[in-house]
């Protein structure tokens, strides 16, 4: 094997070429079902998956406001250090909770 240390097959030479070469292709089968309303989960599930392993920073803020509204779990956010908190039920102010 001339890539030893991949963390995924996707990331070996051979598979980004062929995978960045049908990707146009592959986003507009995708979207033609979904806007045709044929179901394509193997396509749709398989080019999402394949989204969130390219992705530096995957868009979990919608799941921690909800652990947090829920729960008050806290969150921490990307422009400044700490943990906080919203007060969702009164006046919707975050408050640090460090």
């Amino acid at each position: 094997m001339s890539q030893p240390d991949l963390q995924a097959l996707l990331y070996a030479d051979y598979f980004k070429d062929a995978i960045r070469d049908a990707l146009p292709a592959w986003r507009e089968v995708v979207s033609g079902a979904a806007m045709a309303g044929i179901p394509n989960p193997a396509f749709s599930s398989s080019l999402s998956y394949y989204d969130g392993l390219r992705a530096v920073r995957l868009p979990a803020a919608l799941v921690q406001g909800q652990r947090d509204f829920f729960g008050a779990h806290t969150y921490k956010r990307i422009d400044k250090p700490g943990t906080f908190h919203t007060l969702w039920s009164a006046d919707r102010s975050e408050i640090q909770t460090d």
